[in-house]
């Protein structure tokens, strides 16, 4: 019948003001900040609004924010992170409907969505070996943040369900502001791999630039994988960088519908469709729930 819900009246009739808040500081970021797309467009489908605050870390503004919030009768929050990690929930919070968002409670009381990162670590590692890849490098980090181990471990997963020994020796941890460029020397004139699988975009140009200096031809000569999908890395480097896509839109979209649904019901959100058309592929664990990336198919892998 065409009827819309009047937010303000359902307002005064419940006393619920249907927002929440996105904290951290996602929205400085030019990628991540796909994460408030996504919850924008669920929140939008669902008649509720959007309220966002950047807090950059500050614990006092943060929770300065949060109580403010909360007088204003916010029906719940999305915690959301700038990457992968383990956090632990501000106390302000308690009480509060939340979904952590690129992170896990560390207490594990509330629901948490986060990229698959062994997942992804195995299908990355799994497409080059679909190219014909037996010589695969793990061009990694030398942080210990959770992505690097588990990254690594779907590696070693993929290599061992292809019935290819580990090589500690084919691991090759980097840190992009020291030792990048010259541990990227070291993979072609030591370790002379047919395929590389890069933590990240970023890591994957000191590859390519290190493989231009040589006169190695990747697409044709090597084989190369990244994580991100960064476009101002991916579509700017030759040949096109193929690379797993983090699911940043997808987590957003997927915390307002577990929020949602903790406010008003499974029902509620049952017919809710993303504008991507997106499939999300979800590992539940408990209350945790983890995404699958996407592959981007580029240039970068031999055909």
């Amino acid at each position: 019948m065409g009827y819309k819900p009047n937010s303000v009246a359902r307002t005064l009739r419940t006393s619920k003001s249907y927002t929440w808040v996105v904290t951290d500081e996602i929205a400085t970021t030019p990628y991540a900040g796909q994460v408030l797309q996504g919850a924008q467009d669920a929140a939008r489908k669902l008649g509720y609004i959007l309220l966002t605050a950047n807090t950059n870390n500050d614990a006092e503004l943060e929770d300065q924010e949060i109580s403010a919030l909360r007088r204003y009768n916010v029906d719940g929050f999305l915690y959301a992170m700038m990457y992968h990690r383990k956090v632990d929930i501000p106390e302000v919070l308690e009480g509060s409907l939340t979904v952590v968002v690129d992170g896990e409670d560390a207490a594990g009381k509330v629901p948490s969505i986060y990229p698959d990162d062994e997942m992804a670590g195995h299908d990355a590692t799994n497409r080059l070996i679909q190219a014909g890849c037996r010589r695969i490098v793990y061009y990694g980090s030398t942080t210990t943040i959770i992505a690097q181990g588990e990254r690594l471990d779907g590696y070693r997963r993929a290599l061992a369900e292809a019935g290819i020994a580990f090589d500690e020796a084919l691991v090759v941890n980097v840190l992009e502001m020291t030792n990048a460029a010259a541990e990227a020397a070291r993979v072609f004139d030591e370790i002379k791999p047919d395929g590389i699988f890069c933590f990240n975009d970023v890591r994957a140009t000191f590859i390519y630039e290190a493989a231009r200096e040589r006169g190695v031809r990747i697409g044709t000569d090597v084989s190369v994988i990244s994580i991100d999908n960064q476009p101002f890395i991916t579509d700017v480097i030759k040949p096109s960088l193929t690379t797993l896509e983090l699911p940043h839109y997808e987590m957003g979209f997927e915390a307002v519908r577990q929020l949602v649904a903790m406010l008003d019901g499974d029902k509620a959100v049952a017919d809710l469709e993303s504008d991507h058309g997106m499939a999300v592929q979800r590992q539940r664990d408990g209350g945790k729930t983890a995404l699958r990336c996407r592959i981007i198919e580029r240039d970068s892998i031999v055909l």
